[in-house]
């Protein structure tokens, strides 16, 4: 098994996306992380750029924080034109990191020496080659990246096999060909990666992609089938512009799929609720349809597709979902078979059989609503409480009598909303009044108002999510509204959804089951 070495920089150049902010606390935690997942390097920034960065190599000193597995890397550039690199700040500062590992990135593009730094072509060659001799000097592991490699090397391939020799003679332990604008396709990646192999003589390099042309994971993949043997990204795919290459995906591929050794293979399991945490830790919602760790990745919703899955795993999944931390979801639609509603119904009611007659008035019933509009593949609470209503029966804790919501705006543009809320509970009526951030809000504190002294269980319950779609935007403002809403208690977390032409309808439906989800469950 051929070692592929990963580089993740997250820290880097997943800062230089669009909506990234990490704090200190931040910055280690997703370093950790990484470590446990038995990443080779991770790059943290550069610490010439900005005094974030070299917070964290502050910390970092100041701690003697210590890794398990990886290797912490500090980034900067080659020194500026007509400067000592022991005399330019840049340098200075990346040594002063502290970093075993240093990445130093240099230009490998004609059109840029002569418009960007306004050198000459050997000019750039000596920097890159002082550059890297004198952290080599230092006793720091060097990896150059040659910049704009490809652009460089379709312009010049001649000039741009020179800076990589640059950086080979300086003492650079590695060098990375970076896709910059990431505008190369895979063919010739895997051909230009091919013809600068010989020239390296032993001298590793790596690939570093973009995803301009969405075709970072396949364009890093063809560099190691051409002889890369090390991987940049971000562990989820965000970065500068359209985003890095994705680590979460490129691993298991290379590692399952290709049969390279990137992580220990323990650490594999743990693929899936790292993505998570990091885009968690990141504040970024992980795209549901990334594969490998999305929720949709091994979702099932065709009722021929969940049938078959369940009978054999390998009739639609590439891979066991276990074997990178994911699950299996069978979804419930109209869609649906009676084999994949079933297997959703056996975890409320293990024993139930294929043929009960109450499992056909399910499939019915789920049909029958989800034509009118409603969705339970996001909504297992409501899914779960119209199972458990066709099992047992109807058996509601309280009915609704009547509502009204007022919302107000004053004149320093505050707004209040009041929910007035009248229910049957124990065939009592009960009338409460609260007030919220809204009407959803007023509704939602004006049920628990009223329901708290029959159920003290609702206390911990709070909402934590709400989403609204339009089923038929065709009919604008008449048309229906799903809303779904999270709750949690601190322990368990679901979904309900209600369906109305009128929001504030739908959203009172949606509470409702809710709130009857968790009382069905507390019992």
């Amino acid at each position: 098994m051929r070692k592929i070495q990963i580089l993740d920089s997250t820290l880097r150049d997943g800062a230089q996306s669009d909506g990234i902010s990490f704090s200190l606390n931040d910055k280690i935690n997703i370093i950790k992380s990484l470590d446990d997942m038995g990443i080779d390097f991770i790059e943290c920034g550069n610490p010439a750029s900005n005094p974030k960065d070299r917070e964290l190599f502050d910390y970092i000193n100041k701690t003697g924080f210590q890794l398990k597995n990886s290797k912490l890397t500090a980034f900067g550039s080659t020194r500026r034109k007509n400067t000592l690199v022991s005399e330019d700040p840049g340098c200075k500062a990346l040594l002063a990191a502290g970093t075993p590992v240093v990445s130093i990135f240099g230009k490998s593009s004609l059109f840029h020496v002569k418009k960007i730094l306004h050198t000459s072509d050997e000019e750039n060659l000596k920097i890159i080659e002082t550059t890297c001799r004198f952290f080599k000097d230092h006793g720091k592991m060097v990896i150059y990246d040659a910049e704009q490699f490809f652009d460089g090397y379709l312009h010049d391939p001649e000039y741009a096999v020179k800076t990589l020799l640059a950086a080979k003679n300086g003492g650079a332990s590695s060098i990375t060909l970076c896709d910059t604008n990431g505008g190369t396709l895979p063919d010739q990646i895997y051909s230009i990666c091919s013809g600068v192999l010989p020239y390296l003589e032993g001298t590793p390099f790596g690939i570093h992609t973009h995803n301009d042309c969405g075709l970072a994971i396949a364009n890093s993949i063809m560099a190691v089938d051409a002889g890369a043997s090390q991987v940049q990204g971000t562990f989820v795919g965000f970065g500068e512009r359209t985003g890095n290459a994705n680590l979460s995906a490129i691993i298991p591929i290379l590692q399952i799929k290709r049969g390279y050794m990137c992580i220990p293979p323990g650490s594999m399991e743990n693929l899936t609720s790292t993505a998570r945490k990091i885009a968690e830790i990141s504040n970024v919602s992980l795209d549901r349809n990334m594969p490998f760790v999305g929720r949709n990745a091994f979702a099932h919703k065709a009722g021929m597709h969940a049938d078959g899955v369940l009978k054999d795993r390998s009739a639609f999944e590439h891979i066991p979902p276990s074997s990178i931390g994911n699950k299996r979801r069978i979804l419930v639609s109209e869609m649906a078979g009676k084999s994949s509603v079933l297997h959703k119904v056996r975890k409320i009611y293990p024993d139930l059989s294929k043929d009960s007659p109450v499992l056909d008035q399910i499939v019915t019933k789920l049909k029958e609503k989800e034509q009118l509009g409603y969705q339970y593949e996001g909504a297992e609470g409501s899914f779960e409480l119209l199972v458990r209503k066709a099992v047992e029966g109807p058996a509601p804790s309280f009915k609704l009598l009547d509502y009204i919501v007022v919302d107000e705006l004053s004149s320093n543009d505050k707004s209040t909303s009041t929910a007035i809320v009248k229910l049957s509970i124990n065939d009592v009526a009960n009338i409460s009044i609260a007030k919220g951030d809204g009407p959803v809000n007023s509704l939602d504190n004006s049920l628990r108002k009223a329901l708290s002294d029959f159920y003290p269980c609702l206390s911990t319950v709070r909402l934590i999510d709400y989403k609204v779609r339009v089923t038929d935007s065709g009919s604008s403002t008449a048309a229906v509204v799903r809303v779904f809403i999270t709750s949690t208690d601190g322990d368990d977390v679901w979904t309900t959804v209600g369906i109305s032409h009128d929001i504030i309808k739908a959203s009172w439906f949606a509470l409702a089951d809710s709130v009857e989800y968790k009382l069905l469950s507390s019992h």
